[in-house]
């Protein structure tokens, strides 16, 4: 009966497709149902590629079809016409979506999308012209009941420019046309055919969030398209098992697909498949139920920004406004009210800062969590805000918006909850990490909650003491020796003050960073001034207003002029190179052990871990008794390349550690806490050189 119903599917869009084409043939010109662009990025380079984009648009009801169109359907088909001097290289699709129609299974576009051509320009061509490239593309546009072949003659030019700094100008939609591509998976996957089944085995860690996965097989006649796929986990591998094609199924020699990750979601992954032995089926995933699995999040969210406290810029803010609360005359309502319009400040910074990473990710940002610290203006901010703060608790001037001299003020210790959630959030710690990754593949409101949670775990020490009588009895009673543990504090946030500066020197150079100094100077100079006039019973807020205008004329005159990105390689004990898909490609063909690292300047917990258990001449010895490939990706700086890898891999942000055996084994992510022997003992498991 389902062949039967089958073949009448079949042949019902055979008729649709042809009945398409006399209408076609008959009818005068009209305008495509899918519309369609050529789109080049920008500027390119004697001897480099320049990326073009076909943006295809569908109208209402109507779809197009990737490269494999499925059951039914056809692809789309490009004819070039180019100089002699640039060459157009395979195209690069989207993740599909399934449409199942009448027992069909197709894989389509329903929405506006776009595919992405390479072209190499050849070393000899001439800077300053523009390069004509037109191409002749076919499609099939089709609703649920009818399908209309479709083409076009599109045109565009391609600028050449000498410098590399001209790529400035290119078209901002590429960020967003290439986050929807699929990401590299990084490493081999494994299949093997049976007489009914094809079983593949995808080395794909734990940690990766799949909400009703599918794959997308490129070759034809390998698998039957519109049968169920069985999806399970065997410790780093996940299992697929499809049914054969029904008819003409070959046994291919090596298959290409793509995995897309949630059948809500646009993440996808180009998976790469050798024959090979497929381990047997684990726990099936099904249709995993959201509930627990929000919930472990929820909860992995809110320890995490716990374990955030501890951190040396957030400590003295903590441990000040704590010792506040248990003042003499400070009664319970008060302190109530206190705690929660700190906790109502950490929790909006916080879903503001998910929601505006959502925003832009939806825009075509490819950014993580901790965005914000790779702008070098918004690490300018901090370092002055650090810097204030430090004077502030060695007492060379009095403010109290940051809540530090006095407690029962709600406005005060809601602002101090807006400043210790914005200066606690540059790393992913542990427990926070999956949580953090899950939430740039969940529907928003899910997001935005786990965002709320990381908020409520920051908060949660001083709102339990703010509600807790008991708690806050265990702190000392307030005297004279509050001047000079407030004085102590100034210590960690100095250090912090110091961290910044180092960052601004990695961002923008030694000239940068002399300026930021200056400017940070200049305005603890000012607030001192400030000190002296309220000391003397004037208000010094005319004269700091005076001096802080001043020194936002010099920032925004100077600072501009005297950046210098800086590259993100740096020596170290481990012989690193940096990663790139075609790095890790090559290591993973060599059959060697693979360490591949993540780290950024800004993100304390990086730099500990390399300190302690990455950077020692130990595991340099170790690695090279095994052979061990040692790839690094500094996210400092904006990079959508690791943005891509680390969403793939479940990461919303730094540290992150994966291992890849020798001979193409599975990788698994390492703990992202490292200790000094964890990656001695990775490299012993490996064979020996």
């Amino acid at each position: 009966m389902r062949l039967y119903r089958l073949c009448v599917a079949v042949l019902l869009h055979a008729l649709a497709l042809m009945w398409g084409f006399a209408v076609q043939a008959q009818s005068p010109k009209q305008a495509n149902h899918i519309a369609a662009e050529l789109v080049a990025e920008g500027p390119a380079q004697p001897g480099g590629t320049l990326w073009l984009a076909l943006h295809m648009r569908p109208a209402q009801g109507w779809h197009g079809y990737w490269s494999n169109p499925g059951d039914a359907g056809l692809g789309m088909t490009l004819e070039w016409s180019l100089p002699v001097s640039a060459a157009a290289e395979a195209p690069h699709y989207p993740v599909p979506e399934t449409l199942l129609v009448s027992g069909l299974m197709n894989h389509v576009y329903k929405g506006d999308h776009a595919v992405l051509v390479p072209v190499r320009l050849g070393p000899n061509v001439q800077p300053g012209r523009a390069i004509p490239v037109s191409v002749k593309a076919q499609w099939l546009a089709c609703t649920d009941a009818v399908c209309v072949p479709e083409r076009a003659e599109l045109k565009t030019a391609i600028t050449v420019a000498s410098l590399p700094s001209a790529s400035a100008s290119a078209d901002t939609r590429f960020d967003l046309w290439r986050q929807k591509l699929p990401s590299p998976l990084g490493a081999s996957a494994r299949f093997a055919t049976g007489t009914r089944t094809v079983r593949l085995a995808v080395p794909l860690p734990a940690s990766t969030a799949l909400n009703e996965p599918h794959l997308f097989f490129a070759q034809d006649k390998v698998a039957d398209y519109a049968a169920a796929q069985v999806f399970s986990r065997n410790g780093e591998w996940l299992i697929i098992e499809v049914p054969r094609a029904r008819f003409s199924a070959i046994a291919p020699e090596r298959i290409e697909a793509v995995l897309r990750l949630g059948q809500d979601s646009a993440m996808g992954l180009a998976i790469a498949a050798q024959p090979g032995t497929v381990p047997p089926p684990g726990k099936p995933l099904g249709r995993a139920k959201p509930e627990p699995a929000l919930l472990q999040l929820l909860l992995g969210a809110l320890i995490g920004g716990l374990l955030l406290n501890v951190m040396p810029c957030v400590f003295p803010i903590l441990s000040l406004k704590a010792i506040s609360l248990a003042r003499a005359g400070e009664s319970e309502a008060d302190a109530r009210r206190e705690g929660l319009a700190y906790t109502a400040g950490v929790v909006l910074a916080c879903v503001a800062l998910g929601a505006l990473l959502l925003a832009l990710r939806a825009t075509g940002s490819e950014i993580g969590w901790a965005f914000q610290l790779q702008e070098p203006w918004v690490v300018i901010a901090l370092l002055l805000l650090a810097a204030a703060i430090t004077a502030n608790l060695l007492g060379l001037y009095e403010l109290s918006i940051p809540g530090f001299a006095r407690a029962g003020n709600q406005k005060s210790a809601f602002a101090t909850g807006l400043l210790a959630a914005f200066v606690a959030t540059p790393c992913t710690g542990p427990f926070m990490a999956t949580a953090m990754g899950a939430a740039l593949l969940l529907p928003t409101l899910p997001a935005l909650t786990l965002f709320a949670a990381l908020g409520l775990g920051i908060a949660l020490p001083f709102l339990a003491l703010a509600f807790v009588p008991a708690l806050r009895g265990l702190l000392p009673r307030p005297g004279a020796w509050m001047n000079t543990f407030r004085r102590w504090m100034a210590l960690p946030m100095g250090l912090t003050a110091l961290a910044l500066l180092w960052l601004c020197a990695r961002l923008g150079g030694t000239a940068f960073v002399g300026m930021c100094a200056v400017l940070a100077a200049g305005l603890v100079v000012a607030l001192r001034a400030a000190g002296r006039e309220q000391r003397a019973g004037r208000s010094g807020i005319r004269r700091f207003a005076l001096d802080a205008a001043l020194l936002m004329l010099i920032a925004g005159t100077a600072l501009p002029y005297v950046f210098v990105p800086q590259s993100s390689e740096s020596a170290g004990v481990l012989d690193a190179r940096p990663i790139s898909a075609q790095a890790l490609a090559e290591a993973r063909s060599s059959g060697k052990p693979v360490f591949v690292w993540f780290t950024a300047d800004w993100c304390l917990t990086c730099k500990v871990n390399e300190r302690v258990a990455i950077e020692k001449p130990a595991v340099r010895d170790a690695f090279a008794r095994s052979g061990v490939v040692v790839l690094r990706g500094d996210w400092t700086r904006r990079d959508p390349a690791i943005t891509r890898y680390l969403t793939a891999q479940g990461a919303a942000g730094v540290p992150l550690y994966v291992w890849y055996p020798a001979h193409k084994g599975a990788p698994r992510q390492l703990p992202q806490i490292l200790t000094p022997g964890s990656l001695v003992d990775e490299a012993a498991k490996e064979p020996q050189d």
